[in-house]
């Protein structure tokens, strides 16, 4: 029987634009054919009313198509700040951040408009996953990330994965309230609307968090889930799957 990915799945998704020794990572993208609508055509999600044979699917093909030795650390996102060592005991943790020095060891975690950080130590030997909707984002997860990692903040490198774009991200005074309480900085996150509303620039303020944490290194932030239908996207369309985020370092480095 043929493997259900072949080569080219992966020329289809995305991957950092950075310079890092044995680090493997990529962000999936709907293309494929082994899930059906309104989940078509790749996802990985448990949690979004997808057939639960599919979803073991796509995990599977995933599995074989990379070879994996362990089972990838799974999460229960919940919009917070918690952050967890993945590990292959086949747990799925309730976290929102998650990270590794075991070269193998998969991370994982799932966006459909949020904001997916990856992180890598310069040298190869950390790696690690936030997922930064704007109430992650603004509670401190990625702070949180970082404080996991051992690499001084000049040695690490961070990109940004497809997002929902400040043109296509209405948001109420309530967000913009809790970010000018951080720092009134955040403004300039915010662009006033003409439904008295406004439109908030997610990578925007997740530079500027990553900066004034010491980050140097930032790519990425230049792919909307909302316009781009190469994406799932919750506020286009309620009920559809999730892209997958995943990093490892490759054991044979």
């Amino acid at each position: 029987m043929p493997p259900l990915i072949n080569a080219d799945y992966p020329a289809h998704w995305l991957q950092p634009q950075w310079d890092v020794p044995g680090v493997r990572a990529w962000c999936t993208t709907r293309y494929g054919q082994l899930a059906k609508a309104p989940y078509d055509g790749f996802n990985t999600a448990n949690h979004v009313g997808d057939d639960p044979v599919s979803v073991a699917r796509c995990r599977q093909a995933l599995a074989d198509y990379f070879q994996w030795q362990s089972e990838p650390q799974w999460l229960r996102q919940v919009h917070r700040t918690q952050v967890v060592q993945a590990r292959s005991d086949g747990v799925e943790r309730e976290a929102d951040g998650i990270y590794t020095r075991e070269p193998g060891q998969v991370c994982t975690l799932h966006t459909a408009d949020c904001l997916p950080v990856f992180f890598a130590g310069e040298d190869g030997k950390e790696v690690a996953l936030a997922h930064a909707g704007w109430r992650g984002l603004a509670a401190g997860v990625l702070e949180a990330t970082l404080e996991k990692l051992q690499s001084e903040s000049h040695f690490i490198k961070v990109w940004l994965g497809p997002a929902i774009s400040q043109a296509a991200y209405e948001v109420g005074d309530d967000v913009r309230d809790v970010f000018l309480r951080h720092s009134q900085g955040n403004a300039a996150f915010f662009q006033a609307n003409t439904n008295h509303r406004w439109q908030c620039d997610l990578f925007g303020l997740a530079r500027a968090r990553l900066h004034d944490a010491g980050i140097q290194h930032i790519s990425g932030g230049d792919h909307c889930t909302y316009r781009d239908h190469r994406f799932f996207s919750f506020r286009r369309q309620p009920v559809t799957g999730r892209l997958l985020s995943l990093i490892w370092i490759d054991p044979a480095q």
